[in-house]
């Protein structure tokens, strides 16, 4: 019943430990910006800060999902191989025709979601775990894939790229939306009760479904909003590179569970937050751009962000120890 105490109306332990959780990351990019700047003079310019702000945006959105997701308990394997779907799906259907965009572009949101909320709803009925399931799924759907095409299909018109690329007073308008998402996720789970039920599926499962709260549609809710936002990273990805491909998501799939590990949400359920996400996810951009003016190899790149992921996790668990 703890879990679902911390996050009663009106309680600030849930908040506290966010707060405490996303400190150690702060640090971390504090560290990171001071090292970038004195290894290189280029790192500093406003020019490669947006540019590392705009190209974290895909692992912002689906990295986003991810965190609801984990959040309730489980954990969703499936996001690489719908990413690649879904962008296939948008560069195909458009194929150059920019009177398809917007109908295309709403399609896809709704397929997405209704992917998500397929995985959310085997897992409820079926009562397998979730790895299990959306490991499935994502075997399914890259095989879909790559029966659609092997190869990137089609192609967007002249303007797509603005989704990726636009920018206002110099400021990436898409990295933008990502964050105003972001913001607003990080609202409905502080105040709105539905919100708060995700973290009280997490926390302790038993003890939601003895104080009735509606489990199964929490857990649909969580998997299908990770299929929106699967979506969302298949828009910017295809306006980014002008074509769906498919391997497109390959890398989300891990790649989008570790800003939610660094951000310190508990791979278990019912403790974390989407704002330590969001920091693990520029915690990671500005990694690889300082390892990249540094002339770290791509190799060893990896190496370094698994001794970050070490760090960051290792800090936040001691932290927890003195809440």
């Amino acid at each position: 019943m703890k879990g679902f105490a911390s996050i009663l109306p009106g309680s600030t332990i849930g908040w506290r430990a966010t707060r405490s959780a996303i400190l150690p990351v702060i640090v971390l990019i504090a560290l990171l910006l001071i090292i970038g700047v004195s290894v290189s003079d280029r790192f500093g310019t406003a020019r490669n800060l947006w540019n590392v702000y705009e190209q974290s945006t895909g692992l912002a959105l689906v990295s986003l999902g991810q965190t609801l997701v984990i959040l309730t308990g489980g954990i969703d394997l499936s996001v690489g191989s719908m990413i690649s779907l879904l962008s296939e799906l948008i560069s195909g259907s458009i194929d150059g025709d920019a009177s398809l965009v917007l109908p295309v572009l709403v399609g896809v949101i709704m397929l997405g979601a209704l992917l998500g909320a397929i995985n959310g709803a085997c897992i409820v009925l079926l009562r397998v775990h979730p790895l299990i399931v959306t490991l499935g799924t994502g075997a399914t759907l890259q095989g879909l894939t790559l029966l659609y095409s092997s190869h990137p299909p089609g192609k967007v018109p002249d303007g797509f790229d603005e989704i990726a690329y636009g920018r206002l007073f110099d400021i990436p308008m898409g990295a933008s939306v990502a964050v105003l998402l972001v913001l607003l996720t990080a609202l409905f789970l502080r105040y709105a009760p539905f919100g708060r039920y995700i973290f009280a599926v997490g926390g302790d499962e038993s003890a939601a479904r003895l104080m009735g709260l509606p489990l199964d549609r929490v857990i649909v809710f969580a998997y299908g909003f990770s299929g929106f936002c699967c979506a969302l990273t298949a828009i910017f990805l295809v306006a980014r590179f002008g074509v769906g491909q498919p391997y497109a998501g390959y890398n989300f799939t891990l790649g989008s569970i570790t800003p939610v590990v660094i951000g310190g949400t508990l791979l278990s359920g019912g403790k974390g937050g989407v704002l330590g996400t969001l920091l693990g996810v520029y915690l990671l951009g500005l990694l690889y751009n300082v390892l990249n003016y540094v002339g770290i190899p791509t190799d060893w790149q990896l190496l370094v962000q698994g001794l970050v992921v070490i760090l960051a996790v290792s800090i936040y668990v001691q932290k927890r120890k003195v809440i």
